[in-house]
């Protein structure tokens, strides 16, 4: 449960008709001064733009306030960054020629973190740590840019369907873990799901479902777009 003399950093948990934006002013400022470096550094503004936009939306609307009283809001909230944010952000910017080890290596690190803010103990510390909620969605934000950029400038098309692959069966993984918990996980949650008409097992199963379908279907559609191009880009043996 929310500890009572700790404020979360999006507000106490909220009952319906309670939803507010998160307004915190140090948080609009480093949007702002990220909206304000990206601009000036990104190839693609219009990309770069779309994917701050999603950011933004994610972190001030009420979505923010309502991620602390449902688990499976969170996750939503985490999907909008991971799948919609990081990949626009991703390709917004003209980077570097991801080498296949690199490629590996930032999905396995995007695993890591996926999987460890979504453990109960650390989790549960983002509710009473502004720095580790900063910490969660920042990593968040990061791995899954460093990942998304890796898929679309590999050197190999086979490294990155592979990889999508493989991401996709570990979000997979994580989302049917939290499906079929036989008992809720997340301490935060306790009691605070029930003004919203869900039991604390039902919101943790909600948000499992989530991450397993909308994520696997993503990374499905990721593995597709690694095959067409391997497809595309191999040589064509009949002008021989």
């Amino acid at each position: 449960m929310i500890r009572t003399d700790v404020v979360p950093f999006c507000g106490l948990p909220p009952r319906p008709g309670e939803l507010a934006w998160t307004l915190d002013p140090l948080l609009i400022g480093v949007l702002l001064a990220g909206l304000g470096l990206g601009w000036a550094l990104a190839s693609e503004r219009r990309l770069f733009l779309a994917g701050w936009t999603v950011l933004a939306a994610a972190l001030l609307t009420p979505l923010c306030s309502l991620a602390v009283a449902l688990f499976s809001v969170r996750v939503g909230q985490h999907l909008l960054v991971m799948l919609l944010a990081a990949p626009l952000l991703a390709v917004g910017f003209r980077a570097h020629i991801a080498a296949p080890g690199e490629l590996a290596l930032s999905a396995i690190i995007f695993a890591v973190v996926l999987w460890l803010w979504h453990l109960p103990a650390p989790y549960a510390l983002t509710f009473v740590s502004d720095a580790a909620w900063w910490a969660m969605h920042a990593s968040l934000l990061g791995t899954a840019a460093w990942f998304w950029h890796g898929v679309q400038r590999a050197t190999r098309a086979d490294a990155a369907l592979l990889s999508g692959l493989a991401t996709a069966a570990q979000m997979g993984a994580l989302g049917a873990f939290l499906t079929f918990a036989p008992r809720p996980l997340f301490a935060p949650h306790a009691a605070t799901t029930l003004p919203w008409g869900l039991t604390p097992l039902e919101d943790q199963q909600l948000g499992g479902l989530l991450m397993w379908v909308p994520g696997g279907v993503v990374f499905a559609g990721l593995a597709l777009w690694a095959l067409s191009r391997a497809l595309r880009s191999a040589p064509d043996h009949r002008a021989a």
